[in-house]
């Protein structure tokens, strides 16, 4: 049975007890997920465990761009630009169906972050530093021009704009297909599996003490090193350690984006707009049926656990949106769902949120415990790579026998498990003979085009469990639920509602309108599926209406 099985959690879980690891990490969003991949491929014995769902903190929660950070070019962050530029290209080769080229349009407006000089300047030295490829380069437009790639912007203070290229993602799916390939690598990876503890020898970290979040049952896995990947919670999670916290701490700031109807800004290409009020800036993203918008900067000081977008949040946003977009007079009423995450930022004296580095930092402990916080979504791959490194030197330098073979790091050249394509016209034509294939069963266009985008190659078993479904199942959209349930709970290690719903479909913050009816019927099919009794049925859809209802929960809020 596939160890990404949900149906084969306990055996997995019972397996890493007995076993010995050469690495543990403990966390399971991109930064986890990314050395997970790095470090098994090297040739080192794998684990990693996950309090929660994989994806679930920040890593499901970012504006889901693999962006090169233009804006760092204003903080003079020129080798982070150039870092992530480079990674840009990379991640997007590795995955080319989840990682998609967006056309970005840049409005340079009166009294805005960059005149059109700076914005000339500033857009040739992101292509130059990125290395982006000559189809894909700038192009400076009149004010004429960028009305017609825009015509919705405000138009008083427009003085022209500029093109260029950024790639759209799912930042949960990344996450989950680099464990997926992780595990195909023989790495092993278990979800809802909390750190309660370390496990020390003479005052050094062997391993660590784990409880089974869904049992509540306990477990020990060894390992020669342990690496802290866990975004937000890594200053919690160095708080456990004999060492505690030195030197550096974490600054957690809060970013929220606004979900409406594409049909209320129905803008042509993504935006990256000036924050008129404050000199901040902003993304408005057309995905399918809708478009979204953010991100705020704030300091959160709140529970880590459940960030959430309130009243004040959401009037930054659309005050913001309606400067820029001025007919469209968007409201909280157009507002169809939100979500809030929070950045683990190193923490500097005297400088707002927004002017805080976005480079990542490595945490060493005197027990051995290493910790990596900082960073950004499109940097992840090379942030892996840098902490596999630390701890290949350092098993290197404890037992030098045992490890001289290891491989140097492979991610750089290595596809994702469903992102086997050479080229985005490879997609393209994937898209098409499935559309093909699919007739039979009376699967619609756009749900072979969502499939593909959130699954790749892996669509094919998809596919093929929608046919196996097909002679007692007639309704097509029951089928399809049936078929892409069966999938992501026996190959991706979804055991509720928000695993489906959030991380591994996106529906709850996109398709949020059409969900109502729909997640009932859902928890019906996974409870057979997971064999949960009815009253366990009944506790699972409760924390999924609570999620439903905490996406809208600042409508809720009393105006002062």
């Amino acid at each position: 049975m596939n160890n990404l099985s949900a149906l084969n959690r306990a055996n997995l879980i019972k397996n890493m007890a007995n076993d010995r690891y050469d690495v543990l990490i403990i966390g399971g969003g991109i930064t986890g997920a990314g050395a997970a991949l790095d470090a098994t491929t090297r040739g080192l014995r794998t684990a990693l465990v996950e309090m929660r769902d994989f994806g679930w903190g920040t890593s499901s929660r970012s504006t889901k761009l693999i962006h090169g950070g233009l804006r760092y070019l204003k903080q003079f962050e020129i080798q982070l630009v150039r870092e992530v530029g480079t990674e840009r290209a990379i991640v997007h080769h590795n995955a080319r169906h989840l990682v998609v080229p967006e056309k970005m349009l840049l409005p340079i407006v009166d009294g805005g972050s960059l005149n059109k000089t700076l914005s000339n300047i500033g857009l040739w030295v992101y292509d130059f530093l990125a290395g982006v490829e000559k189809e894909e380069r700038r192009k400076m437009l009149s004010k004429e021009e960028t009305l017609g790639h825009e015509p919705l912007l405000r138009k008083d203070i427009l003085e022209g704009g500029g093109i260029y290229y950024e790639y759209r993602t799912d930042d949960a799916r990344l996450t989950i297909e680099n464990i997926k390939t992780a595990v195909a690598n023989d790495a092993d990876c278990v979800n809802y599996a909390k750190v309660t503890g370390y496990w020390y020898e003479n005052e050094r970290i062997v391993g660590a003490m784990i409880r089974d979040e869904i049992t509540g049952e306990t477990f020990k896995i060894r390992a020669g090193t342990v690496i802290n990947a866990t975004g937000p919670w890594v200053d919690k999670l160095r708080e456990k350690d004999l060492d505690q916290v030195k030197g550096k701490r974490l600054q957690l700031t809060k970013g929220v984006h606004i979900v409406v109807p594409r049909a209320k800004l129905p803008i042509e290409q993504a935006v990256y707009f000036d924050i008129l009020k404050d000199g901040r800036m902003a993304f408005a993203v057309p995905r399918g049926r809708v478009t979204y918008i953010g991100t705020t900067d704030t300091t959160y000081k709140g529970e880590i656990e459940r960030p959430i977008a309130n009243q004040a949040d959401v009037d930054y946003i659309l005050e913001a949106t309606n400067a820029m977009f001025p007919t469209v007079n968007l409201s909280t009423d157009d507002i169809i769902s939100t979500w809030a995450g929070l950045r683990p930022l190193i923490h500097e004296d005297g400088k707002s949120p927004s002017e805080l580095s976005r480079k990542d930092e490595v945490f060493y402990s005197e027990t051995g415990l290493v910790s990596i916080a900082g960073g950004k979504l499109t940097g992840y791959r090379k942030m892996a790579e840098r902490i596999i490194d630390i701890v290949e030197q350092k098993l290197k330098q404890k037992e030098p026998s045992a490890y001289k073979f290891l491989g140097k790091c492979k991610t750089a050249k290595l596809q994702l498990l469903g992102g086997q394509f050479k080229t985005q016209k490879a997609v393209e034509d994937y898209i098409i003979r499935t559309i093909g294939e699919v007739k039979q069963i009376e699967l619609k266009k756009e749900t072979v085009v969502s499939l593909v985008q959130k699954y790749g190659t892996e669509t094919d078993k998809i596919i093929e469990r929608a046919f196996e479904i097909y002679p007692t199942e007639r309704d097509p959209l029951k089928r399809i639920h049936l078929a892409e349930l069966w999938y992501v709970i026996n190959f991706e290690m979804v055991n509720n509602l928000e695993d489906y719903l959030i991380r591994r479909s996106g529906r709850l913050y996109f398709e949020r309108d059409t969900l109502g009816h729909w997640y009932p019927f859902i928890a019906d099919e996974m409870g057979k599926m997971l064999g949960w009794s009815e009253a366990e049925k009944q506790e699972h859809l409760a924390s999924f209406k609570r999620e439903f209802d905490e996406v809208m929960s600042f409508r809720g809020e009393k105006k002062m």
